[in-house]
C-alpha cells in the first residue's frame, strides 16, 4: 500500500560550461496517519548525491521545513504589470508561431525549446529585431481563482531587446494568451516592467546547492512547465 509520495522532476543541464544534475521537488503528499514519516521521505530524496535541488511551489509550513533542511529562498521580487493593447512597433516582431520560434533560437535556448515545446504549461514567445532575438517562456497562472496572469519562467537571447519591446510583449500576452497582467520577477526577467505594482509578499521559491548561485536558477524542467493549475 502506498501511503505517501514525493514527485520529483530530474534533468541534466549545462551551466557555465559544466553539466549539472537537478532534482526539482514537485509535489508532496502523505496520508495523515503516516505524517510522522514525512521527514524520512524528504531526507531520502535529499540524500541523493550529485544533485542541485529546487522547490518552486512550497506551501504552508514546507518553507520553514525546507529552510531547516538547508534550502535558501530565491529572490522573487515581483511586479504585477498590466498587459495593455499596443500597436506593433516598426522593425519588431513578437511571435509564438512554433516554426518562427524554432527557426530563430540557438544554443542553450534551442535546447530548452526542444525540451519544452510539448510541455503543457509552457508558452514560448520570441521578439525579433535587427538580427537579434529575445526568448520568453511563460505559464498561465491563477490568482484568487482567476486564470488571467502570465508568469515568466525563463528568458534567453537579448534581455535588452525584451525589455525595450515589453509593451508589445504585454499586448501579445493579452491578445494571444488572454493574460490580463504579468507577474514579472526581476531575477527572471532581468528587469521590471515600467508600469505595475510591486507585490508585498510574492510566493516563495527555494533551492539547495553547494555550488550553484541563485542567479543561475530558472524555472524550466519543473512542475511549473509541466502542470497547469
Amino acid at each position: 500500500m502506498v501511503v505517501g509520495a514525493y514527485v520529483a522532476v530530474y534533468s541534466e543541464r549545462e551551466v557555465d560550461g559544466e553539466l549539472r544534475r537537478f532534482c526539482n521537488l514537485a509535489a508532496f503528499c502523505v496520508l495523515e496517519d503516516y505524517r510522522a514519516d514525512s521527514l524520512r521521505l524528504i531526507r531520502t530524496i535529499l540524500a541523493q548525491q550529485g544533485y542541485e535541488f529546487t522547490d518552486f511551489s512550497p506551501s504552508g509550513n514546507v518553507v520553514a521545513l525546507n529552510e531547516r533542511l538547508g534550502f535558501a529562498l530565491l529572490d522573487t521580487a515581483t511586479r504585477l504589470a498590466p498587459n495593455l493593447p499596443r500597436l506593433p512597433r516598426r522593425g519588431v516582431t513578437v511571435s509564438d508561431d512554433p516554426r518562427r520560434v524554432a527557426g530563430v533560437l540557438t544554443g542553450q535556448d534551442a535546447r530548452a525549446y526542444q525540451d519544452h515545446k510539448d510541455a503543457p504549461a509552457a508558452r514560448h514567445i520570441v521578439v525579433i529585431s535587427q538580427g537579434e532575438y529575445g526568448y520568453l517562456v511563460v505559464r498561465k497562472d491563477r490568482r484568487k481563482r482567476l486564470p488571467f496572469f502570465a508568469s515568466p519562467l525563463y528568458v534567453g537571447g537579448s534581455r535588452e531587446l525584451l525589455r525595450s519591446a515589453w509593451p508589445q510583449v504585454g499586448s501579445h500576452l493579452l491578445l494571444r494568451h488572454a493574460a490580463l497582467a504579468t507577474l514579472g520577477e526581476r531575477r527572471v526577467l532581468g528587469f521590471l516592467p515600467a508600469l505595475g505594482v510591486d507585490l508585498g509578499s510574492p510566493r516563495a521559491k527555494m533551492f539547495r546547492s553547494q555550488v550553484m548561485p541563485a542567479g543561475a536558477i530558472d524555472y524550466l524542467y519543473s512542475e511549473l512547465t509541466l502542470l497547469e493549475w
